[in-house]
């Protein structure tokens, strides 16, 4: 008994730190940048929660089943799915950065104009939660070091309902820890709500997509 409560202990904690992946960390704070509420923010970031562990919880059964083969063969390969999504996210991220444009105005008879960038918020909650789930489901497949950790600590329980416990376990830890770093980015953006604040974090968080996206193409993330 004290065994099965270390391990959904263990589950938990693994969970949160799990959420702070640097992958998981630059995917969402690409979307986050856009968000114009809290409110949203967090349901983005359950979203992606949501998605994340639909994928790992199959990867993970399939780990318990298959075992050495699906581990040798089959998850080595998933992380560059990833690092494609990071990449493309990257772009957009950056293709906001170089939408700059001028307005002309005129200041006592002077005409001049100044660089110019609009706050394009997402106008439909509904589908950017679809894209956070989309982009929790692609990120399940990778960077799982957690989830073997767990799947290795689990070995001693024979039945699959046990992994499947401490794996609702695992997935709560997700949920919260990515629903806080949800609030701890948006917060500011949204309080600040500054086209040059927006323009550079497009620039950071897309930078990032396109850097640690084709480390793991590279298997070097």
């Amino acid at each position: 008994m004290l065994e099965l409560v270390s391990l959904m202990a263990l589950a938990l904690v693994l969970g949160f730190k799990h959420s702070y992946d640097s992958d998981h960390l630059i995917a969402v704070s690409n979307i986050l940048r856009k968000v114009d509420s809290v409110k949203s923010s967090i349901r983005i970031g359950f979203s992606w929660a949501i998605g994340h562990m639909l994928t790992a919880t199959i990867v993970t059964t399939a780990l318990f089943i298959f075992k050495e083969s699906f581990l040798n063969n089959v998850l080595p390969h998933l992380g560059k799915i990833a690092g494609l999504m990071l990449v493309a996210l990257g772009i957009l991220s950056l293709w906001d950065f170089f939408r700059l444009h001028s307005h002309m105005h005129s200041h006592d008879g002077i005409i001049h104009s100044h660089p110019h960038i609009h706050l394009k918020k997402y106008k439909d909650k509904k589908h950017s939660h679809i894209h956070m789930f989309g982009i929790g489901i692609v990120q399940g497949l990778a960077s799982n070091d957690e989830l073997l950790i767990l799947f290795a600590a689990s070995l001693a329980i024979t039945s699959i309902g046990g992994l499947i416990a401490a794996l609702g376990l695992f997935s709560l830890g997700v949920v919260l820890g990515m629903v806080l770093f949800a609030i701890a980015f948006s917060y500011p953006l949204i309080k600040l709500h500054s086209a040059k604040i927006y323009k550079y974090v497009s620039f950071g968080t897309g930078s990032a997509g396109i850097a640690y996206g084709t480390l793991m193409l590279f298997a070097l993330a």
